[in-house]
């Protein structure tokens, strides 16, 4: 689901850009005025689930992968949609940056996608039904669900509509070359089968496992000091998952759209072959990433992936621990006792 550099014309990514700037100043208000300074790490915990999550490719017949994005998890261990927002768009530029995983010029619109509706919607499916049920896990599974099918649909029709607006003067597509009707099936056929499924085995999975050993990690505004032992576990099992990433590299294929510009004259869409590389796409921007599909030059492929998994995970707690340190915890004079 990353959109890669130049499948989107640089009109649509500044759009998309521009939608997310009053999203990003919501977010951070709302987790600045919410999240006390205690449960600031969580936000740093999931991040790091989300960047996991997204290293494991999962294959679907036909030569495709997809993942699972974690996006409606981190609302839920944190209580706040803008806090999964905060928390994926984090995971979101490590991954443009560093590895080369969905393009900087696209970062708006894959925000737009994984970090914007995905947890918002799926936090808000996921407090209706557990209001109404009183069943938690499953008002996180069909949130998870419906938030990473309505992230994909987003970005089918970012797809789709290219060829529509975008063509040179012999019609042919400056940008992604596969309009509407090729798009959407292409991208929600997965996501409505496994990748959903592996959005919702990704949440409830670890819901469980936070609700079993650090169940205090749910509360609304837990006392100061209570939740450094309860993060211990999370910790552990992210350690955990890096050293399980590289059965990421079991799949094999490429993900729908994230094809490399090589490759798109030779791409086969209901049995024809595309047999030309759009202009946009073979002369646009580009940006040489350091560990580009994580991989760490002259090292074997598994290593180099565990390794990036390592210096991903670590910038992202890094990050929200410095931002957790910088946040002034605040104070209820009527309890006597900080948040």
């Amino acid at each position: 689901m990353h959109i890669p550099e130049n499948y989107l014309s640089p009109s649509t990514c500044a759009v998309m850009t521009a939608a997310m700037l009053p999203v990003w100043t919501y977010s951070i208000k709302k987790v600045k005025a919410e999240i006390p300074k205690v449960k600031m790490p969580l936000l740093g915990i999931g991040a790091a689930f989300s960047f996991l999550g997204m290293m494991f490719n999962i294959p679907l017949p036909g030569g495709t992968t997809g993942h699972a994005v974690g996006g409606t998890l981190i609302a839920i261990l944190t209580g706040s949609p803008s806090a999964g927002c905060i928390a994926v768009t984090i995971a979101l530029l490590i991954q443009a940056l560093l590895f080369g995983d969905g393009g900087i010029l696209a970062f708006g619109a894959n925000c737009f996608n994984m970090a914007f509706m995905l947890p918002f919607i799926g936090f808000a499916l996921y407090k209706f039904i557990w209001k109404k049920t009183g069943k938690r896990k499953l008002g996180a599974a069909v949130g998870s669900y419906v938030g990473i099918n309505v992230a994909a649909f987003c970005a089918a029709i970012e797809f789709g509509i290219q060829p529509i607006l975008f063509t040179d003067a012999a019609g042919k597509a400056l940008y992604c070359p596969y309009p509407l009707s090729i798009s959407v099936p292409a991208m929600m056929i997965g996501h409505l089968t496994l990748f959903g499924i592996a959005e919702v085995v990704l949440t409830t999975a670890i819901l469980t496992f936070v609700e079993k050993v650090s169940p205090e990690t749910l509360e609304g505004a837990p006392k100061s000091g209570t939740l450094a032992g309860a993060f211990k576990p999370l910790y552990i099992l992210i350690a955990v998952l890096v050293v399980f990433t590289p059965l990421g590299l079991l799949a094999s294929g490429t993900a729908w759209g994230e094809w490399g510009v090589e490759e798109m004259s030779s791409l086969v869409s209901n049995g024809k072959v595309l047999g030309y590389t759009p202009v946009g796409m073979e002369k646009g921007f580009s940006l040489a990433s350091l560990f580009p599909d994580y991989s760490m030059a002259g090292m074997p492929e598994w290593i180099g992936y565990i390794l990036s998994a390592v210096v991903g995970v670590a910038l992202i707690i890094i990050f929200f621990k410095l931002l957790s340190g910088g946040k002034k915890e605040r104070i209820d004079f009527s309890k006597g006792q900080s948040e």
